[in-house]
């Protein structure tokens, strides 16, 4: 198989170096018209993704995306009777989040006997088109499901402390304005509440109306992804917790290309669009390759003195 890789930046990179350990053959160039010919291309540069996509599916090549932007996710969403016209698959958000923390919400979903809440915290940042993402998220109005109700708050509000795994610990992490309440609720219709949150200082909160103060670094620092489902199991109310620490570009990288690898390789025969934790998919498989390229998911099991 031959996949290409649309953006020159850390994501790319990332997802190439996955794909080489692998042994497949993957092109990384600027821009979707210089894709050439593949069986699969990645979108992982920064901005709007959706024109790319549009173009890429015309051509009958599936695509995985990594946006998530709430407003651009649901934009390649549309997309998805052209991409079953053509007989293609569109992956919409194969990065940290949505994208990983999709796939644990699923893996964590099948242990309970019904599952009615999923919690989605993340810490950090990959590289400057993702720096720029959070800082706006911050600010205007965060979604989340409650009692089966779309509600909205201000962003930056409901601090709540969440654990990831070490090196990074306890964060107090606030509403976002994130795509991933959307994302859970198409494949998990069932479950009552869901939240999405962000880590963030004081310091994030009072400038997110403004201006980024510095300019972005070419990647940040470790990450965290933290994904908490809540349900029932054997008649008893039960809470399970899933982690990664890790640099987020890495994730996105890892995701994306784990996904296109599914698809290229007939893993995944779906068309139109494919988001992250539906039951149809192999997720056990997917989170098993993801954790083969280098990814250490850590399950929470409580605080040590």
């Amino acid at each position: 198989m031959n996949v290409a890789i649309v953006g020159q930046g850390v994501v790319g990179a990332r997802a190439a170096q996955v794909l080489r350990d692998i042994d497949i053959t993957c092109n990384v160039v600027k821009d979707a018209d210089h894709t050439g010919s593949c069986d699969v291309a990645i979108l992982a540069r920064g901005g709007e993704q959706h024109e790319d996509a549009e173009t890429l599916i015309g051509r009958g090549i599936s695509v995985v995306t990594t946006a998530d932007e709430p407003d651009e996710i649901e934009e390649l969403i549309e997309l998805d009777e052209d991409a079953r016209k053509e007989g293609v698959s569109l992956v919409v958000g194969a990065t940290a989040v949505p994208g990983l923390s999709g796939l644990l919400a699923r893996h964590l979903a099948a242990q309970f006997d019904s599952a009615d809440e999923i919690h989605v915290a993340v810490h950090g940042t990959g590289g400057p088109a993702c720096a720029r993402r959070h800082h706006k998220t911050l600010r205007g109005f965060a979604t989340g499901l409650q009692d089966g109700e779309w509600i909205k708050r201000p962003a930056g509000s409901g601090r709540e402390l969440c654990w990831f795994p070490e090196p990074i610990g306890a964060r107090d992490c606030y509403r976002a304005d994130l795509a991933e309440p959307m994302l859970l609720h198409r494949v998990f219709p069932e479950v009552q509440r869901i939240s999405a949150r962000r880590a963030a200082t004081r310091r994030d909160r009072l400038t997110a109306t403004l201006p980024m103060l510095f300019p972005p670094h070419a990647e940040g620092g470790i990450g965290g992804v933290r994904v908490e489902v809540r349900g029932v199991r054997d008649g008893a109310r039960t809470v399970e917790v899933l982690g990664v620490a890790e640099r987020l570009a890495t994730v996105a990288g890892v995701v994306s290309a784990v996904f296109a690898v599914s698809l290229g390789q007939g893993l995944i025969k779906q068309d139109g669009v494919i988001i992250a934790g539906m039951e149809a998919l192999p997720t056990s498989t997917l989170v098993r390759m993801v954790m083969d390229s280098g990814i250490k998911i850590h399950a929470f099991t409580g605080i040590t003195d």
